[in-house]
Protein backbone atom coordinates (compact mmCIF):
# COMPACT_ATOMS: atom_id res chain seq x y z
CA UNK A 1 0.00 0.00 0.00
CA UNK A 2 1.59 3.10 -0.88
CA UNK A 3 2.12 6.37 1.86
CA UNK A 4 -0.32 8.53 2.18
CA UNK A 5 1.61 12.56 1.38
CA UNK A 6 1.91 14.68 4.41
CA UNK A 7 0.77 17.95 2.60
CA UNK A 8 2.39 20.06 5.17
CA UNK A 9 5.66 18.96 4.31
CA UNK A 10 8.36 21.11 3.10
CA UNK A 11 10.31 19.42 0.43
CA UNK A 12 13.39 20.31 -1.78
CA UNK A 13 14.10 18.81 -5.09
CA UNK A 14 18.16 19.19 -5.60
CA UNK A 15 19.51 18.75 -9.44
CA UNK A 16 21.44 19.48 -12.27
CA UNK A 17 25.19 20.59 -11.08
CA UNK A 18 28.38 19.67 -13.37
CA UNK A 19 27.95 16.45 -13.77
CA UNK A 20 28.31 15.19 -17.23
CA UNK A 21 24.71 13.87 -16.45
CA UNK A 22 23.43 16.84 -15.48
CA UNK A 23 20.91 17.53 -18.35
CA UNK A 24 19.53 14.20 -17.66
CA UNK A 25 19.24 15.16 -13.49
CA UNK A 26 17.44 18.23 -14.54
CA UNK A 27 14.82 15.92 -17.31
CA UNK A 28 14.43 13.77 -14.24
CA UNK A 29 13.57 17.00 -11.63
CA UNK A 30 11.17 18.21 -14.24
CA UNK A 31 9.02 15.01 -14.37
CA UNK A 32 9.35 14.98 -10.45
CA UNK A 33 8.40 18.26 -9.34
CA UNK A 34 5.22 17.73 -11.83
CA UNK A 35 4.01 15.03 -10.05
CA UNK A 36 4.24 16.19 -6.59
CA UNK A 37 3.42 19.84 -6.81
CA UNK A 38 -0.33 19.30 -5.93
CA UNK A 39 0.96 16.67 -3.19
CA UNK A 40 3.06 19.03 -1.49
CA UNK A 41 2.47 22.35 -1.96
CA UNK A 42 5.28 24.00 -0.29
CA UNK A 43 7.66 22.53 -2.48
CA UNK A 44 11.03 24.56 -3.54
CA UNK A 45 13.56 23.43 -6.73
CA UNK A 46 17.03 23.86 -6.58
CA UNK A 47 20.05 23.86 -8.88
CA UNK A 48 23.23 21.70 -7.38
CA UNK A 49 25.55 25.12 -7.92
CA UNK A 50 27.46 27.61 -5.37
CA UNK A 51 24.13 28.71 -4.20
CA UNK A 52 22.69 25.46 -2.34
CA UNK A 53 23.93 25.56 1.26
CA UNK A 54 22.36 29.05 1.22
CA UNK A 55 19.07 28.14 -0.05
CA UNK A 56 18.69 24.92 1.47
CA UNK A 57 19.01 27.35 4.85
CA UNK A 58 16.55 30.23 3.91
CA UNK A 59 14.22 27.57 2.47
CA UNK A 60 14.93 24.84 5.99
CA UNK A 61 12.96 21.99 4.42
CA UNK A 62 11.65 18.92 5.74
CA UNK A 63 12.82 16.34 3.69
CA UNK A 64 14.86 16.51 0.49
CA UNK A 65 14.81 14.61 -3.06
CA UNK A 66 18.06 14.70 -4.83
CA UNK A 67 17.60 14.37 -7.93
CA UNK A 68 20.96 13.81 -9.19
CA UNK A 69 22.65 11.46 -11.25
CA UNK A 70 27.08 10.86 -11.86
CA UNK A 71 29.20 12.69 -9.45
CA UNK A 72 28.98 15.05 -8.36
CA UNK A 73 25.88 14.34 -6.43
CA UNK A 74 25.79 10.55 -6.31
CA UNK A 75 28.95 9.67 -5.50
CA UNK A 76 28.16 10.88 -1.97
CA UNK A 77 29.64 14.24 -1.70
CA UNK A 78 26.11 16.01 -1.69
CA UNK A 79 24.78 13.17 0.76
CA UNK A 80 27.57 14.27 2.88
CA UNK A 81 26.32 17.73 3.35
CA UNK A 82 23.18 16.99 3.98
CA UNK A 83 24.17 14.68 6.89
CA UNK A 84 26.09 17.66 8.02
CA UNK A 85 23.27 20.10 7.92
CA UNK A 86 21.41 17.55 9.57
CA UNK A 87 18.37 17.18 6.72
CA UNK A 88 17.05 14.15 6.04
CA UNK A 89 17.05 13.31 2.54
CA UNK A 90 15.80 10.37 0.32
CA UNK A 91 18.72 7.47 -1.08
CA UNK A 92 21.47 5.66 0.40
CA UNK A 93 23.98 7.42 2.56
CA UNK A 94 27.47 8.46 2.19
CA UNK A 95 29.28 5.25 1.78
CA UNK A 96 26.83 3.23 -0.06
CA UNK A 97 26.75 6.01 -2.88
CA UNK A 98 30.57 6.44 -2.51
CA UNK A 99 31.23 2.76 -2.85
CA UNK A 100 28.76 1.97 -5.34
CA UNK A 101 29.58 4.63 -7.88
CA UNK A 102 32.97 3.28 -7.82
CA UNK A 103 32.60 0.30 -10.27
CA UNK A 104 35.80 -1.45 -8.90
CA UNK A 105 34.88 -1.06 -5.05
CA UNK A 106 31.20 -2.11 -6.14
CA UNK A 107 32.37 -5.31 -7.98
CA UNK A 108 35.01 -6.04 -4.69
CA UNK A 109 31.97 -5.90 -2.29
CA UNK A 110 29.95 -8.15 -4.92
CA UNK A 111 32.70 -10.94 -5.33
CA UNK A 112 32.57 -11.40 -1.80
CA UNK A 113 28.83 -12.82 -1.31
CA UNK A 114 29.06 -15.02 -4.67
CA UNK A 115 27.68 -12.48 -7.46
CA UNK A 116 28.56 -13.57 -11.18
CA UNK A 117 30.65 -10.52 -12.56
CA UNK A 118 32.82 -10.60 -16.00
CA UNK A 119 36.29 -10.79 -15.82
CA UNK A 120 38.07 -7.53 -15.10
CA UNK A 121 41.42 -5.64 -15.58
CA UNK A 122 42.43 -2.42 -14.14
CA UNK A 123 44.33 0.82 -15.34
CA UNK A 124 45.30 3.37 -13.96
CA UNK A 125 46.43 6.82 -15.47
CA UNK A 126 49.60 7.30 -13.85
CA UNK A 127 50.82 3.96 -14.25
CA UNK A 128 49.50 2.77 -17.63
CA UNK A 129 51.91 1.34 -20.06
CA UNK A 130 51.01 -0.11 -23.40
CA UNK A 131 52.25 -3.17 -22.25
CA UNK A 132 49.44 -3.49 -20.12
CA UNK A 133 46.73 -3.76 -23.18
CA UNK A 134 48.64 -6.92 -24.29
CA UNK A 135 47.84 -8.47 -21.01
CA UNK A 136 44.56 -7.20 -21.46
CA UNK A 137 44.07 -8.90 -24.44
CA UNK A 138 45.63 -12.37 -23.26
CA UNK A 139 43.80 -12.07 -19.74
CA UNK A 140 40.27 -11.15 -21.26
CA UNK A 141 40.31 -11.63 -25.18
CA UNK A 142 39.72 -9.10 -27.70
CA UNK A 143 35.61 -8.65 -26.92
CA UNK A 144 36.10 -5.72 -24.04
CA UNK A 145 34.18 -3.21 -22.52
CA UNK A 146 36.00 0.44 -21.83
CA UNK A 147 34.76 2.11 -18.41
CA UNK A 148 35.36 4.83 -16.74
CA UNK A 149 35.12 4.35 -13.26
CA UNK A 150 33.13 6.99 -11.97
CA UNK A 151 30.75 7.88 -14.61
CA UNK A 152 27.20 6.46 -15.00
CA UNK A 153 24.55 6.55 -18.16
CA UNK A 154 27.13 4.73 -20.06
CA UNK A 155 29.18 7.83 -20.52
CA UNK A 156 33.14 7.03 -21.86
CA UNK A 157 32.03 3.21 -22.11
CA UNK A 158 33.41 2.01 -25.23
CA UNK A 159 32.83 -2.13 -26.68
CA UNK A 160 35.23 -2.92 -28.64
CA UNK A 161 36.05 -6.06 -30.90
CA UNK A 162 39.33 -6.70 -31.92
CA UNK A 163 42.74 -5.31 -30.02
CA UNK A 164 43.66 -2.85 -32.79
CA UNK A 165 40.64 -0.39 -30.80
CA UNK A 166 41.56 -1.08 -27.56
CA UNK A 167 44.37 1.37 -27.47
CA UNK A 168 41.78 4.20 -28.12
CA UNK A 169 39.02 3.56 -26.39
CA UNK A 170 41.19 3.76 -23.29
CA UNK A 171 42.50 7.34 -24.30
CA UNK A 172 39.01 7.98 -24.50
CA UNK A 173 38.38 6.64 -21.16
CA UNK A 174 41.17 8.32 -19.78
CA UNK A 175 39.82 11.88 -20.73
CA UNK A 176 37.02 11.11 -17.91
CA UNK A 177 38.75 9.09 -15.04
CA UNK A 178 41.68 8.35 -13.86
CA UNK A 179 41.02 4.82 -13.36
CA UNK A 180 39.20 2.75 -15.96
CA UNK A 181 37.74 -0.74 -15.62
CA UNK A 182 38.27 -3.46 -18.47
CA UNK A 183 35.79 -6.33 -18.33
CA UNK A 184 35.32 -9.25 -20.66
CA UNK A 185 32.42 -8.56 -23.19
CA UNK A 186 29.57 -10.81 -22.44
CA UNK A 187 27.37 -11.40 -25.23
CA UNK A 188 23.43 -11.54 -24.31
CA UNK A 189 20.44 -9.51 -23.93
CA UNK A 190 20.50 -6.75 -21.41
CA UNK A 191 17.90 -6.68 -17.95
CA UNK A 192 17.24 -4.40 -15.52
CA UNK A 193 15.26 -4.86 -11.88
CA UNK A 194 14.99 -2.26 -9.27
CA UNK A 195 14.78 -2.39 -5.64
CA UNK A 196 12.55 -0.28 -3.41
CA UNK A 197 12.54 -0.40 0.32
CA UNK A 198 9.06 -0.19 2.08
CA UNK A 199 9.23 -0.10 5.89
CA UNK A 200 10.73 -3.18 6.74
CA UNK A 201 10.32 -5.01 3.69
CA UNK A 202 12.95 -5.25 0.48
CA UNK A 203 11.08 -5.49 -2.74
CA UNK A 204 12.14 -6.23 -6.46
CA UNK A 205 10.41 -4.87 -9.15
CA UNK A 206 9.56 -7.25 -12.09
CA UNK A 207 12.64 -7.56 -14.42
CA UNK A 208 12.65 -5.32 -17.95
CA UNK A 209 14.68 -6.43 -20.90
CA UNK A 210 16.39 -3.49 -22.71
CA UNK A 211 15.71 -3.70 -26.33
CA UNK A 212 18.33 -1.67 -28.94
CA UNK A 213 18.45 -2.07 -32.55
CA UNK A 214 20.74 -5.20 -33.73
CA UNK A 215 24.03 -2.52 -34.72
CA UNK A 216 23.30 -0.85 -30.80
CA UNK A 217 23.71 -0.81 -27.25
CA UNK A 218 22.26 0.79 -24.86
CA UNK A 219 24.59 3.31 -24.50
CA UNK A 220 23.84 7.23 -23.47
CA UNK A 221 21.62 7.93 -27.11
CA UNK A 222 19.60 5.02 -26.39
CA UNK A 223 18.80 5.52 -22.80
CA UNK A 224 17.40 9.39 -23.45
CA UNK A 225 16.00 9.52 -26.93
CA UNK A 226 12.22 8.68 -26.79
CA UNK A 227 12.02 5.42 -28.85
CA UNK A 228 15.61 4.79 -29.35
CA UNK A 229 14.98 1.75 -27.41
CA UNK A 230 12.29 -0.99 -26.13
CA UNK A 231 11.54 -1.77 -22.73
CA UNK A 232 10.05 -5.45 -21.82
CA UNK A 233 8.36 -5.65 -18.66
CA UNK A 234 8.26 -8.55 -17.61
CA UNK A 235 10.81 -9.98 -19.38
CA UNK A 236 10.37 -13.26 -20.74
CA UNK A 237 12.43 -15.72 -19.28
CA UNK A 238 11.88 -18.31 -17.02
CA UNK A 239 10.65 -18.38 -13.81
CA UNK A 240 13.69 -19.49 -11.93
CA UNK A 241 15.95 -16.72 -13.81
CA UNK A 242 13.55 -13.86 -12.90
CA UNK A 243 13.66 -15.05 -9.61
CA UNK A 244 17.70 -15.01 -9.43
CA UNK A 245 18.17 -11.66 -10.90
CA UNK A 246 15.41 -10.04 -8.73
CA UNK A 247 17.20 -11.71 -5.65
CA UNK A 248 20.62 -10.93 -6.87
CA UNK A 249 19.35 -6.90 -7.41
CA UNK A 250 18.27 -6.97 -3.75
CA UNK A 251 21.88 -8.96 -2.55
CA UNK A 252 23.47 -6.36 -4.64
CA UNK A 253 21.24 -3.34 -3.00
CA UNK A 254 22.25 -5.07 0.56
CA UNK A 255 25.63 -5.89 0.20
CA UNK A 256 26.25 -2.06 -0.97
CA UNK A 257 24.32 -0.78 2.13
CA UNK A 258 22.01 0.58 -0.31
CA UNK A 259 18.81 2.84 1.54
CA UNK A 260 15.48 3.59 -0.47
CA UNK A 261 16.07 2.74 -3.98
CA UNK A 262 18.42 1.21 -6.63
CA UNK A 263 18.65 -0.57 -9.97
CA UNK A 264 20.87 -3.56 -11.13
CA UNK A 265 21.49 -3.96 -14.65
CA UNK A 266 22.43 -7.31 -15.69
CA UNK A 267 23.66 -9.02 -19.25
CA UNK A 268 22.03 -12.51 -19.58
CA UNK A 269 23.59 -14.50 -21.87
CA UNK A 270 22.53 -17.22 -24.72
CA UNK A 271 22.70 -20.38 -21.45
CA UNK A 272 20.29 -18.47 -18.97
CA UNK A 273 23.99 -17.56 -16.91
CA UNK A 274 24.16 -13.74 -16.07
CA UNK A 275 26.64 -11.41 -14.91
CA UNK A 276 26.07 -7.82 -12.78
CA UNK A 277 27.14 -5.09 -14.25
CA UNK A 278 26.30 -2.72 -11.78
CA UNK A 279 24.33 -0.55 -9.74
CA UNK A 280 22.87 2.67 -9.54
CA UNK A 281 21.48 4.39 -6.36
CA UNK A 282 19.58 7.12 -7.73
CA UNK A 283 18.17 5.68 -10.85
CA UNK A 284 17.03 8.44 -13.58
CA UNK A 285 13.32 9.59 -13.63
CA UNK A 286 12.92 11.06 -16.68
CA UNK A 287 9.96 9.62 -19.31
CA UNK A 288 12.59 7.07 -20.61
CA UNK A 289 14.00 6.10 -17.37
CA UNK A 290 13.33 2.43 -16.34
CA UNK A 291 13.08 2.64 -12.61
CA UNK A 292 9.64 4.38 -12.64
CA UNK A 293 8.28 1.85 -15.44
CA UNK A 294 9.85 -1.41 -13.14
CA UNK A 295 7.63 0.93 -10.03
CA UNK A 296 4.58 0.18 -12.38
CA UNK A 297 4.73 -3.05 -12.79
CA UNK A 298 5.07 -3.52 -9.07
CA UNK A 299 1.76 -1.47 -8.59
CA UNK A 300 3.02 2.14 -7.65
CA UNK A 301 2.20 4.90 -10.04
CA UNK A 302 4.94 7.41 -10.70
CA UNK A 303 3.92 9.95 -8.00
CA UNK A 304 2.71 7.11 -5.36
CA UNK A 305 6.40 5.94 -5.62
CA UNK A 306 7.93 9.34 -5.20
CA UNK A 307 5.77 10.26 -2.05
CA UNK A 308 7.03 6.65 -0.79
CA UNK A 309 10.40 7.76 -1.32
CA UNK A 310 9.91 11.08 0.63
CA UNK A 311 7.32 10.14 3.16
CA UNK A 312 9.90 7.18 4.74
CA UNK A 313 12.41 9.21 4.24
CA UNK A 314 11.14 12.57 6.35
CA UNK A 315 10.29 9.42 9.26
CA UNK A 316 13.66 8.48 8.93
CA UNK A 317 15.05 11.74 10.03
CA UNK A 318 18.56 12.50 9.86
CA UNK A 319 21.62 10.75 10.85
Amino acid sequence: MALKPNSKLKVAIVSGGTSPEASVSRRSAEGVVANLATHYPRLDHFELDKNLVNNLQASAPDVIFPVLHGPPGEDGTVQGLFEMMELPFVGSDVHASAIAMDKIAAKGLFATIGLPLAGQYILHRHRFTNAQLSECISKLGSSLVVKPVHLGSALGVTRIQGADSLADAVSEAFLHNERLLVEAQIQGREMTVGVLERGDQIEAFPVIEIVTPSDAWYDYEHRYTPGASTHLMPAALPNDLTQALQNAAISAHQVLGCRDLSRTDFIVDDNGEFVVLEVNTLPGMTPTSLYPEGAEGLGLAFDELLITLIEQAYHRGSR
